[in-house]
C-alpha cells in the first residue's frame, strides 16, 4: 500500500437534499479520526481452583467514532449551513473519508466547537465530531 496524504482525511457535510451531496468542510489543516470500542470484562475465575490467578478476558462493547479537526475559519455557503447545526446542536449527515481505508457515512453531531483568533491574525476553529447513530462503512476499492 502506498503512503497516504493526510490532507485527504476529510469530513464532508451533507446538504440534506435528495440525492444528498457531500462537500468537504474547508479550512481544516489538522485532523484526526479515532476508532475505539469499550472493553466489556468477561473474566471468570476458575471455579475448580479458586486460588488460580484468573486470565482477564474481554468482549467488544460500545463502538466510538470521532473526527477532530482544526484550522482557519472562513465564511462560505457550506460553513454557514454547518454552523447552523453547531448553534442548534442538531444532527446532520456526513462522510468521513479515510485514505487507504474507506468512508464512514451517517449521522454526526458536533460535541465541541471553538473559535479563536489573534488581534492581527485570521480566526481559527477547532471541532470534535461524534457519530450520532449507526455509520455505514464502505471500504476503499
Amino acid at each position: 500500500m502506498a503512503q497516504q496524504i493526510g490532507r485527504l482525511l476529510l469530513i464532508k457535510i451533507g446538504n440534506a437534499a435528495t440525492p444528498e451531496v457531500f462537500s468537504a468542510l474547508c479550512g481544516i489543516q489538522t485532523r484526526s479520526f479515532n476508532m475505539s470500542a469499550n472493553e466489556v470484562d468477561t473474566t471468570i475465575p476458575n471455579c475448580e481452583n479458586p486460588e488460580e490467578t484468573p486470565q482477564r478476558t474481554v468482549e467488544p462493547g460500545i463502538k466510538n467514532r470521532t473526527f477532530t479537526g482544526s484550522g482557519k475559519f472562513f465564511k462560505s455557503v457550506n460553513t454557514t449551513a454547518f454552523m447552523q447545526h453547531v448553534v442548534d446542536a442538531t444532527k446532520f449527515n456526513a462522510q468521513v473519508s479515510v485514505p487507504g481505508l474507506g468512508e464512514f457515512e451517517g449521522p454526526w453531531m458536533v460535541s465541541e466547537f471553538e473559535v479563536s483568533g489573534e488581534q492581527e491574525g485570521n480566526m481559527d476553529f477547532s471541532a470534535t465530531f461524534v457519530a450520532a447513530g449507526p455509520l455505514e462503512f464502505t471500504a476503499e476499492a
